[in-house]
């Protein structure tokens, strides 16, 4: 095969930055002078380790048994691992900022300011429970007397209800250089539409207590019949998630867009007035919609328009009430912490006050003001100059796997090359930031501070699908505070937030290759998500369209087959499987992640240590490679958050992340001694290899 040599240049012009970033400090027993790393003596916590379980048996308990046993989930939070010490430790770095401004109070108008006083509103309980749900009762009386269901379309597309569709402004698939306005089903108030289809417990005792939810919200606001309004909300609600896309069938960018006029809507769709709807919504003269589940959005139209007056009047009081409810008083606040935390979350106890009010300046649009402040602290320009350069090398390692590719043929690896150079990368925070100081912020008014930044984003919205595509923009659920990571097909771009730029993911007093086998496999894994069954489907502008050729596809295909197959055998819970086909693209970017990362590791200890990296506490450095990123996915769930994620999210559960992956992965079995003893062990023929 043909081998293009710039992949090998440009490692080796960036392997001494990159010795620099990851070779700051040595593993601690040896130099010491610049302080221990988060975990152990050289970034992984070695008392954990369960040497009476064999690597090849059980590498995921192998390593992280003693922490499983140990380890407790922290109040009022679902989960503990890597991901919750970081969101952790970043809130003590926010509740510093805020504690400095409450001592200090800054000058008016300032988003200082702003922010201040937000995080006061959401402290004044006092206040907020003298109100109760007194500010929503006069819309709530016009709710009830809704006389006709253009009305109601109309009113779901504003501000606080809940619609049967949701609106948002994404790129256009078939042409990334404007927005258009994406309609996706909606409409449920449970995580899911297993939560109402599935027969067997818990999912009875879930729709049990959601009907007694319901009927409380109608009590607490003194509407009378509560019951019997829960019981017909419950039927209409049941009778759109039978309608519904599977989240498996969501995944398919072939499916998921079908680009057509708003008059076109209304005759695909009939039974729903969408152009109600849209105008609602403040979108009532775009002229093209992008429809992300086509058949369900035309099926829940014809169970709207099936639906009694009364019912629809119930639905919309409720949600309208239950959206709020987590900014009332606290008797509203209690209970909808009783049921979607407690009996569907599994989470004992609330968290403390001042982590509430944290939790709420995490609110988009809001995160963006307090992602601001945190960056403006907490991320010097040097660390994103040392992460641009980390992510460069990362990328050469990928570019050097594709070109060495035996599946691949040319037309589509030159391709996909290209693709990859094309990757914007972004990182830390964004190069421009949103003016809110049009925003009036209250410190005794929580509700009315939402609803004002809500409306400042609806009419930022509609200036956007109007305007260009905006480069610099972030998603709104990640700001630079955030744990996150992401890769958008459409705008071929991967993202690194500040904050996830710190212990346990990446550690500069941790060996090297701790730290390969934790943010350098997060990298990997975040640019591969743009080759993935998802990613693969959009070229390097951001266009929908197949760059692929048949047998480059079909032998992917292939390969993404035998992976879901895998994970569909994976079991968190008695009687529930992970679903391969729903995690398959965040599989691949582990798999992707773990062999970029990988490659990356190997050139940096060729060049810097001749080829062979130190023995550490007997470990080589391939075993800590490993070791590092089997600690990274290490995780406790309550059962009712493992049991959501398993259904609805793309992620597989941590101890799959880890053994699903290595399985697959050759140098793994070289590096353990592992044989077809071994209870992991899958013959060469069996394991998947795609990057």
């Amino acid at each position: 095969m043909t081998f293009d040599p710039a992949p090998l240049s440009a490692l080796r012009t960036s392997l001494l930055s990159i010795a620099a970033i990851l070779l700051c400090s040595a593993p601690a027993h040896a130099d010491t002078t610049n302080g221990k790393p988060m975990f152990g003596q050289w970034g992984v916590e070695t008392q954990y380790f369960a040497p009476e379980i064999k690597a090849g048996d059980d590498f995921y308990r192998h390593v992280n048994k003693g922490w499983l046993a140990s380890a407790k989930i922290p109040a009022g939070i679902p989960m503990n691992g890597a991901f919750v010490d970081l969101t952790l430790r970043t809130e003590q770095q926010i509740q510093t900022l805020i504690d400095e401004l409450r001592a200090n109070p800054p000058a008016a108008a300032t988003t200082e300011q702003q922010i201040a006083d937000l995080y006061a509103s959401y402290m004044d309980v006092e206040r907020r429970n003298a109100l109760g749900a007194s500010p929503l009762q006069a819309t709530v009386a016009e709710i009830l007397k809704v006389s006709d269901k253009r009305e109601f379309a109309r009113r779901m597309g504003g501000i606080g209800y809940t619609s049967v569709a949701d609106l948002s402004i994404q790129q256009d698939p078939s042409n990334p250089d404007r927005y258009v306005l994406f309609v996706e089903q909606g409409g449920l108030g449970l995580p899911g539409r297993d939560y109402y289809l599935k027969t067997e417990a818990p999912y009875d005792g879930f729709r049990s207590a959601y009907l007694d939810y319901i009927a409380g919200v109608f009590r607490r606001a003194g509407i009378a019949d509560g019951e019997s309004r829960a019981k017909a909300i419950l039927a209409f609600e049941t009778r759109l998630a039978k309608v519904h896309w599977t989240p498996e069938q969501s995944r398919d960018p072939l499916k998921t867009n079908h680009l057509m006029s708003t008059r076109e809507l209304g005759r695909y769709a009939p039974g729903f007035d969408w152009q109600a709807f849209l105008s609602g919504a403040g979108f009532g003269d775009a002229q093209r919609v992008n429809l992300t589940s086509d058949t369900a959005l035309r099926n829940i139209a014809a169970v709207y328009a099936k639906t009694p007056l009364e019912t629809l009047q119930a639905y919309s009081a409720f949600h309208y009430l239950n959206n709020r409810a987590p900014l009332l008083s606290a008797e509203w606040v209690d209970a909808h912490f009783d049921f979607f935390q407690r009996k569907l979350g599994g989470i004992e106890q609330q968290r403390p006050l001042d982590k509430q009010a944290l939790d709420f300046l995490s609110t988009p649009p809001i995160a963006e003001q307090v992602g601001k402040l945190y960056a403006a602290r907490y991320f010097p320009a040097e660390s994103k100059v040392a992460m641009q350069k980390l992510v460069a090398f990362l990328r050469a390692a990928f570019r050097e796997r594709l070109a060495q590719s035996e599946w691949m043929d040319a037309p589509t690896r030159k391709a996909a090359i290209a693709k990859l150079d094309a990757i914007t990368v972004k990182i830390g925070y964004p190069d421009q930031w949103d003016d809110f100081s049009s925003v009036r912020v209250s410190k005794d008014d929580l509700l009315g501070n939402m609803i004002r930044y809500e409306e400042w984003r609806l009419a930022d919205s509609q200036a956007m699908l109007k305007g260009p595509v905006r480069k610099w923009a972030w998603t709104p659920e990640t700001m630079p505070h955030v744990i996150n990571a992401y890769y958008t097909p459409a705008a071929n771009e991967i993202v690194f937030p500040a904050a996830i730029l710190q212990p346990p993911f990446f550690d500069p007093k941790a060996d090297p290759a701790v730290n390969f086998g934790s943010i350098g496999m997060v990298i990997g894994h975040e640019i591969s998500h743009g080759f993935d069954d998802q990613g693969n489907r959009y070229d390097g502008r951001g266009a929908l369209r197949n760059w692929w050729t048949e047998k480059s596809r079909r032998d992917f295909e292939r390969r993404a087959k035998q992976l879901v197959a895998q994970y569909d055998r994976f079991s968190p819970l008695p009687g529930l499987n992970v679903s391969g086909q729903l995690t398959l693209g965040e599989n691949i970017g582990d798999l992707g992640g773990m062999a970029i990362a990988w490659t990356a590791y190997q050139k940096l200890i060729a060049s810097e240590y001749g080829g062979k990296a130190p023995v550490i506490d007997g470990y080589t450095g391939n075993q800590r490679y490993f070791l590092g990123y089997a600690q990274l996915w290490r995780s406790l769930f309550t059962d009712g958050f493992l049991r959501r994620i398993t259904l609805t999210d793309a992620h597989s559960p941590g101890e799959f992340r880890v053994n699903g992956i290595l399985r697959n992965f050759d140098p793994w079995y070289e590096t353990f001694g592992v044989t077809p003893a071994n209870a992991l062990y899958l013959p060469p023929a069996q394991r998947v290899r795609i990057w």
